[in-house]
């Protein structure tokens, strides 16, 4: 009897997780890509946006497109600029107004103290980046499951570049 009880919650357990990990319903994202439009002052169609995990944390790439024009790359350069700006100070208001107070990951990165975690801004010639990073346990943890929410709602591009400034998922 005990183990069919264990067994019952490890179905349970599994089951639980792969609902977690579906992608966001597509009413939830045309939202996210309302509050996007709303939010970034640069154009969304003439972007691309990735999000990848390392072990310390992830990196956020945000690339124009070749056609794009000039002025898109420094919009971008501008945003991510002043997002990183805003994460180390604690500041996730713009994340929020995009994804909720209840995107997974958020509530735990707000209770970070201003050290725990690293935003290291990097121009790119096309855009630029965020590298998150941490040696806390609980806030790679955390990290994690927002990139993951980040990639449910806006999708997560390939972006030719990445490979060139992260060769392994380790950094």
């Amino acid at each position: 009897m005990k183990y069919v009880s264990l067994i019952s919650i490890g179905i349970l357990l599994a089951s639980s997780a792969a609902l977690a990990a579906e992608p966001a319903g597509s009413g939830r994202v045309e939202k996210v890509q309302q509050q996007s439009r709303e939010t970034v002052p640069y154009s969304l169609d003439q972007t691309l946006q990735s999000f990848t995990k390392t072990v310390h944390g992830g990196v956020q790439h945000v690339v124009v497109k070749p056609e794009a024009d000039k002025e898109q790359i420094k919009l971008v350069q501008e945003h991510l600029r002043e997002l990183t700006n805003q994460f180390r100070k604690g500041d996730f208001s713009a994340t929020q107004r995009v994804h909720g107070a209840d995107m997974p990951g958020l509530a735990q990165l707000k209770k970070a103290a201003l050290d725990d975690i690293r935003y290291e801004y990097e121009s790119l010639p096309n855009g630029a980046q965020i590298h998150f990073s941490t040696e806390y346990p609980q806030y790679v943890q955390a990290l994690h499951e927002w990139f993951d929410a980040q990639e449910s709602d806006h999708g997560s591009a390939e972006v030719p570049e990445h490979t060139k400034h992260h060769s392994s998922p380790s950094e």
